[in-house]
């Protein structure tokens, strides 16, 4: 047979890709969306925001702007059905919060997935109630992972994925979807007025907020009264002390009668370690005090001047 006669497989047509395309976001849209529900906030000016259910008890999770100093909070879920819901904690250095509703039966629930796995380019949908317009549906890739967002208290919030999935008021609580219907972030906020620079909290951020709002209330946070800066380690004072981080955290303010000013630091100090764990900046400081706890005597490494020390520090209970 001649060979230019051979049947070949051509390349997937747009059609094809399409609706392979449509398929991923219908399937994960009637996965998830029956788990989406819209949160009315009665407090003046009366809001409202999105969430979704993701225990059968009838556990959800919201943003903690959408039910911060509401009087009383409502859910309606996508059939219709409305219930009072019980605030069991929020977050606002996570923006993040923790309800609950009193379901007669088992409600839908939106299966939770690890962002740790997140890639910049995969598809993710976003569900939630713009304006009120219950259930809407949009869809974009992952822009960026690894993104900070200040929180209203003015912490930074780590990991932040970055989606160009189309978000309006009213969609802040509610999931950011793969197309295998797994949640992987809850969409917090967009840039306004630019186009396509939203962001989600990430689902293992979520989770153990949860954990700790269910156990807790709230989420207690070690504190040790110092502000600081990232800044990078030369590689000469890295090889000089066989450091592996390739940034620190520089101290520039010390408070009064803080655990930092009883433990000796001072403004000026490179601050290495935190325990056992690397300090590469101030993001990884307040990852390892959110982790840490509260009162347990630990040890700080840190370079003054050209000398390498150890201080010992125990943290008090966030202010």
């Amino acid at each position: 047979m001649d060979r230019n006669l051979t049947p070949r497989a051509g390349p997937v047509g747009d059609a094809e890709a399409l609706d392979a395309y449509s398929q991923a976001v219908i399937g994960a849209a009637d996965k998830v969306s029956p788990a989406v529900v819209n949160i009315e906030a009665m407090r003046p000016p009366r809001g409202s925001g999105s969430g979704f259910l993701f225990t059968s008890d009838g556990f959800l999770l919201t943003n903690s702007h959408v039910v911060h100093g509401a009087d009383a909070l409502g859910a309606i879920l996508p059939d219709g059905n409305r219930f009072e819901a019980r605030l069991i904690g929020d977050d606002p250095e996570t923006d993040l919060a923790l309800l609950k509703i009193d379901a007669p039966g088992l409600v839908p629930t939106a299966p939770l997935g690890d962002s740790e796995a997140v890639r910049a380019g995969q598809l993710v949908i976003a569900i939630g109630n713009p304006y009120g317009f219950q259930c809407s549906v949009s869809a974009g890739v992952v822009s960026a992972v690894g993104r900070t967002l200040r929180a209203a208290s003015g912490r930074l919030i780590e990991n932040v994925l970055q989606t160009d999935a189309a978000l309006n008021p009213g969609n802040s609580g509610g999931p950011l979807v793969t197309s295998a219907g797994e949640v992987i972030g809850v969409n917090t906020a967009a840039i306004l007025p630019a186009q396509g620079l939203c962001f989600a909290i990430p689902i293992n951020t979520a989770k153990f907020v949860a954990e700790r709002l269910l156990r807790d209330g709230k989420v207690t946070r070690a504190y040790l009264g110092l502000a600081g800066q990232t800044v990078p380690l030369h590689p000469r004072l890295r090889r000089f002390y066989h450091w592996p981080a390739t940034g620190a955290l520089l101290v520039v303010a010390v408070e009064p009668e803080s655990p930092a000013r009883r433990a000796g630091l001072r403004e000026g100090d490179l601050l290495l370690a935190y325990g056992e764990e690397p300090v590469d900046g101030v993001d990884a400081l307040h990852r390892l005090l959110t982790e840490g706890e509260v009162g347990a005597r630990t040890t700080v490494t840190i370079v003054r001047g050209t000398e390498r020390m150890t201080l010992e520090v125990q943290p008090e209970a966030s202010r």
